[in-house]
């Protein structure tokens, strides 16, 4: 498990290290990088939120249903957050 986080940061080093230059010029590369990171980003929150969701039912089924407006709602605040980033970036590729 250990091996997997250590790789995992790698990877993202290098990939922002390699996106460094792309990020610098203007137009629309960094704008789809900005909106595909935005969207990861969204999918692995609302994803952790899930499984979260359903261990938690799991483990207190009588607390179900509070639980589900809970996740329905942070689920719902992620989403906006990354239909604005995306907005954004969407703007910035037609402008920039």
């Amino acid at each position: 498990m250990k091996r997997t986080i250590q790789l995992g940061f790698l990877t993202v080093g290098i990939v922002l290290a390699m996106g460094t230059p792309a990020m610098a010029a203007d137009g629309a590369i960094p704008a789809a990088v900005g909106a595909g990171l935005a969207i990861i980003g969204a999918g692995y929150g609302i994803g952790r939120i899930g499984a979260s969701a359903v261990e938690s039912i799991a483990r207190q089924p009588e607390a179900g249903a509070a639980i589900q407006t809970a996740m329905i709602i942070a689920a719902a605040l992620i989403e906006g957050a990354a239909f604005f980033a995306l907005i954004i970036c969407i703007i910035e590729i037609t402008t920039g």
